[in-house]
């Protein structure tokens, strides 16, 4: 990215991908000449959840609607409006949305791109 230019990215045009129970949108990151920093908008259908996974980032998961629940290190971490979970690099991790509306959730990484890992640590292919 020019460290002189202001971008602005109109987040209605930015496309959107699916997994089941979960609709994404990265509203900033590589593609968008970042190389440090990521941000992705999620929407998690009531008791859907994210793939176990890990990245080699930190990450701040913001909750804008709904609850969820974080599965780490084998302890469940209850979250909702308003509120911030902090996930430390390479630690796997689930998100649930355990409520009974969808979940809305931005996702901010000190990395980009972002790579994700599976629970076999694999590369996972995402559709983003």
């Amino acid at each position: 990215m020019n460290a002189s230019t202001c971008t602005i990215i109109e987040h209605a045009e930015l496309p959107s991908a699916q997994l089941p129970g979960l609709r994404h949108r990265t509203l900033a990151g590589h593609e968008h000449g970042l190389d440090q920093l990521s941000v992705w908008r999620q929407t998690l259908e009531p008791g859907a959840a994210t793939p176990l996974h890990r990245h080699d980032a930190e990450e701040v998961v913001l909750c804008h609607a709904g609850r969820g629940e974080v599965h780490m290190n084998g302890e469940v971490h209850r979250f909702g409006p308003h509120s911030s979970a902090l996930l430390p690099r390479n630690v796997p991790h689930q998100i649930f949305n355990v409520g009974q509306e969808p979940m809305e959730i931005t996702g901010v990484f000190a990395a980009a791109p972002v790579v994700v890992f599976d629970a076999n640590d694999e590369v996972m292919q995402l559709p983003w």
